[in-house]
């Protein structure tokens, strides 16, 4: 299918936006692969920003929390509630990902935020629907004009989830065209209900 530029009313970024305000919370697998390394981890989230990371792949049974009340991450590198435990700062690079991300911009929301503002410099197009995770998506390109770029981001490819605008799928490039990493989101699951406590560090 041929690609076509997108207007503001058929705009697929906005609906996710849109759709992405009334959702409180998910839970998905997140595999990411970067030119370093892959790594793959259950990530939880709950608005306004409590983040919960239980890590597989490198770090197998590491845990992860980010309290934004306290604007703090508690890391477990042996599991949740194990001896040792560290109270990090969320631009540490102990809990960088392996392309620099921190875990306070990790949600989709802000990838959503990044998104819009590089389109807002550049164009959007559709390239078509494709089926990813077993779900029907739609597939988009991003790109900044010129040289321009977002968090060193200058082209997002991305798939959304026809339903629901939720991303299931972002590949992300620098000016050169360079590959920085491609993130699969799987099983994932909005609105979950969260046991009490699931977010306490």
């Amino acid at each position: 299918m041929a690609s076509l530029l997108l207007t503001a009313a058929t705009d697929p970024i906005q609906q996710a936006q849109e759709h992405y305000q009334h959702v409180a919370g998910y839970q998905m697998t997140v595999k990411s692969s970067s030119r370093a390394k892959t790594e793959i981890m259950r990530y939880y989230y709950l608005k306004p920003g409590y983040i919960r990371v239980e890590f597989i792949t490198p770090y197998n049974g590491a845990a992860l929390i980010y309290d934004p009340s306290r604007k703090q991450a508690r890391l477990w590198p042996f599991g949740y509630r194990r001896f040792p435990a560290l109270t990090l700062s969320p631009d540490n690079r102990l809990i960088l990902s392996s392309s620099g991300h921190r875990i306070d911009q990790s949600d989709v929301g802000a990838l959503l935020r990044n998104v819009v503002a590089l389109q807002q410099q550049g164009k959007t197009e559709i390239a078509g629907l494709d089926s990813v995770d077993g779900k029907e998506a739609v597939h988009l390109t991003v790109e900044g004009r010129q040289d321009f770029a977002v968090d060193t981001v200058h082209l997002y490819q991305l798939w959304l989830e026809q339903a629901t605008g939720f991303p299931l799928k972002v590949s992300s490039y620098d000016t050169s065209g360079q590959l920085i990493e491609t993130v699969e989101m799987s099983d994932v699951q909005i609105d979950p209900t969260f046991p009490d406590g699931f977010f306490q560090q």
